[in-house]
C-alpha cells in the first residue's frame, strides 16, 4: 500500500513539469509557425507548412516523453518523423530549416530542457527577424529566362550578345533544337530594375517572333 502511494506521488511530481514542458512547448511551436508564415521568403505553400509546425512539434515531445527511458528508441523514432512524407511538397532549404527547428523544439522541450531551449529557439528567431528573413538581403535578383524562336536564320550568338548586355551575370542551362523550334534556357543576373523591358526589347528587335518568357530563379519548375 506505501509503495502504491510512493508511485502516485512520484507521477504528480512528474506530470506538473513534463505539462509545463509541453505548455511551452506549444507556444513555442506556434511563434515558430507565426515567424515562417509572416518572414518566410518562400513562394508558395506557407500556409500548409506553418500549421505542420506546431503538431510536429507536439508529437515529437509525446514521443520523447513516453520512451525518453530508451535514448536509442526515442532517437529512432525521431529519425522515422523527420522523413515522413508530407503531401505538401517540400520545396525549398528553408523549410527544412523549419521543419528540423520544430523537431528541435519538441526534442528540447521533451528533455526537460526548458531554459536553453527557449533562449536558443528565441535566438535563432531573432537572427531570422534580423538578417536571414530580411527582405533587401533575401530579394531575388536571378531570374531564368527561356527563349523560344523558330527563324532558322537567327544566330544563337547574338541573342547571347544582347542578353549579356543587360546583365550582370549569364549562365547558359541548356539549349534544345529541333526541325521546326529552338528553345535556350539561362540564368542571368539583371543589372537594374528595367531588364525585363529592355531585353525583352532588344530580342523582339532581333525576331518578332521569338517567345520571351522570365521567372524567378528559385521557382521550381
Amino acid at each position: 500500500m506505501n509503495e502504491l502511494l510512493l508511485s502516485s506521488d512520484v507521477f504528480q511530481v512528474e506530470i506538473v513539469p513534463t505539462l509545463f514542458s509541453f505548455i511551452l512547448c506549444v507556444l513555442m511551436s506556434f511563434i515558430l509557425r507565426y515567424f515562417y508564415i509572416r518572414r518566410s521568403y518562400s513562394l508558395t505553400g506557407k500556409s500548409h507548412i506553418g500549421s505542420i509546425l506546431p503538431i510536429l512539434s507536439t508529437v515529437v515531445f509525446l514521443v520523447i516523453v513516453v520512451v525518453k527511458s530508451s535514448l536509442a528508441l526515442s532517437l529512432g523514432l525521431v529519425g522515422a518523423l523527420s522523413i515522413v512524407r508530407f503531401r505538401t511538397p517540400i520545396k525549398e532549404p528553408e523549410e527544412l530549416v523549419y521543419l528540423f527547428l520544430a523537431i528541435s523544439i519538441g526534442l528540447g522541450y521533451a528533455a526537460g530542457q526548458n531554459l536553453i531551449t527557449t533562449v536558443l529557439t528565441l535566438s535563432i528567431l531573432l537572427v531570422i527577424y534580423f538578417w536571414l528573413s530580411n527582405r533587401s538581403l533575401s530579394s531575388v535578383i536571378e531570374y531564368n529566362l527561356i527563349l523560344n524562336w523558330k527563324d532558322k536564320s537567327l544566330i544563337f550568338e547574338d541573342l547571347i550578345d544582347q542578353v549579356r548586355s543587360c546583365s550582370k551575370e549569364l549562365k547558359l542551362i541548356r539549349v534544345d533544337h529541333s526541325p521546326t523550334e529552338s528553345t535556350a534556357v539561362m540564368l542571368v543576373s539583371p543589372e537594374d530594375e528595367s531588364f525585363i523591358d529592355l531585353i525583352t526589347n532588344k530580342l523582339t528587335s532581333l525576331d518578332n517572333e521569338i517567345s520571351v518568357t522570365f521567372f524567378e530563379a528559385k521557382t521550381n519548375w
